[in-house]
């Protein structure tokens, strides 16, 4: 079975809950991620999106450099096991409404993070390795 750690990521962006806005905001350019885990001790705290800031930060007219992790995340994050498989994950982010969620080892310390664009691409790739073995495996029509 697949389990969320096999997503092909990087690591996990993280940060403390005291970060600024506009270094969360830098950090995620500089890493290409949408979205930077909140962590104390290693465990997940809070998420902040590029939506948070958008729309709680810039939108409010509020000084990125003033508003921290912890004025704009969404505290307590729906977490996953690290080792859930695929299906498990995505009923996970349909019942608590979110498109990304981090993945936790046994002690409770962020492993992954896995995003509904990840499991888009997944299944795309699925379905074109599906549609390659129907295409070699059906009779030619009169080429």
């Amino acid at each position: 079975m697949v389990d969320i750690r096999t997503f092909p990521r990087g690591d996990v962006v993280t940060a403390d809950p005291d970060t600024t806005a506009s270094d969360l905001a830098s950090r995620m350019a500089e890493e290409g991620v949408g979205s930077i885990v909140i962590v104390e001790d290693d465990r997940p705290v809070g998420i902040v999106t590029d939506r948070d800031l958008t729309v709680e930060v810039l939108a409010a007219g509020e000084d990125p450099s003033s508003v921290t992790a912890e004025n704009v995340m969404t505290e307590d994050p729906v977490t996953a096991d690290a080792e859930a498989g695929i299906f498990e994950v995505l009923s996970r982010m349909e019942e608590a409404e979110v498109r990304r969620i981090p993945a936790v080892d046994e002690d409770g310390a962020v492993v992954a993070i896995v995003s509904y664009d990840d499991f888009v691409a997944l299944f795309g790739r699925e379905v074109a390795k599906l549609g390659s073995i129907a295409e070699a495996e059906s009779p030619s029509y009169g080429e």
